[in-house]
């Protein structure tokens, strides 16, 4: 293995990942278990319908043999993990481009490439930057494209100004005309990573949390945030499709706390965030209607 203080960038100098391709029946199930988590009287899609954005997240699920995983729950060798010593992962955000909607019941094919690889260096040292490409096809056509950036680092990831422990004080008062209000525990976390074939142990492990990775309690997935702030338009902007977005995952929340997403509309979509009582942009989003 290399020195600790060998630049990150130099390990992927000859990393170049073939693109691969993936099918899904885009089966109502997935959908339907979904609006069950968010606690929506209904399934907010059945068969036929439009997907909402970001719910492909919920299709084409890899679901890797057990000793495939690395200690922190994470698969060990994949096609877009960068290979880099004691690998740690944190999704920092994405974007889409929506020509239509991925529509449920009908079959759909994911080619997946590697965009982009930028090492930067962050507060806490040497981080690598991949951006992966998602093409989405139904009937012969492309409907969408979606980039997903994930920052990876080596050796210890928790680190930086998280608060000792967890405080379950309420969230702001809403200053923006939309907002939503949850506040997810154990339970809710759980759930979510089954119905994303997502065995990272932040999410359900809380003393691997707090003695491994340095967090104060398990993690909120940052792709709840963004779920959360898409869905304010789901609920607020029945009529109108969205033709693009884009969110960032700027600060981790954790179980137990209570979170605040809000939304302001403009003309053309609209501007979102998701916040506690410590801070005002634990994500954000823009939103363009079609």
């Amino acid at each position: 293995m290399q020195p600790a203080t060998t630049p990150l960038s130099s390990y992927v100098e000859t990393w170049h990942p073939e693109p691969v391709t993936a099918h899904d029946p885009m089966d109502p199930g997935p959908a339907a278990a979904v609006s069950a988590l968010l606690d929506l009287p209904e399934p907010a899609a059945r068969a036929g319908d439009p997907l909402p954005p970001l719910w492909q997240w919920f299709h084409f699920l890899h679901w890797p043999a057990q000793h495939e995983l690395g200690p922190d729950g994470h698969l060990r060798d994949a096609r877009f993990l960068p290979p880099i010593p004691d690998r740690r992962r944190m999704f920092a955000g994405g974007r889409c481009e929506i020509t239509e909607p991925l529509c449920l019941g009908e079959p759909a094919e994911r080619v997946s490439s590697l965009a982009a690889v930028t090492p930067k260096h962050g507060r806490t040292g040497a981080l690598l930057f991949v951006t992966e490409r998602h093409e989405f096809r139904q009937s012969d056509r492309v409907r969408m494209v979606e980039e997903q950036d994930i920052v990876y680092r080596s050796g210890h990831s928790g680190g930086g100004p998280h608060p000792p422990t967890i405080d379950d004080r309420s969230a702001p008062h809403p200053e923006d005309p939309w907002h939503l209000r949850l506040q997810p525990d154990p339970t809710l976390l759980f759930r979510l990573s089954a119905l994303t074939a997502n065995a990272h142990r932040i999410h359900y492990d809380a003393p691997y949390c707090r003695d491994t990775e340095g967090y104060p309690g398990l993690v909120v997935h940052g792709p709840l945030l963004a779920l959360l702030m898409l869905d304010l338009v789901r609920r607020n902007a029945p009529g109108r499709r969205v033709g693009a977005l884009s969110f960032r995952l700027r600060r981790p929340a954790f179980a137990g706390e209570h979170l605040l997403a809000q939304g302001t509309p403009s003309g053309t979509g609209a501007h979102l965030r998701t916040a506690t009582h410590r801070d005002a942009q634990h994500a954000t989003a823009e939103v363009t209607f079609a």
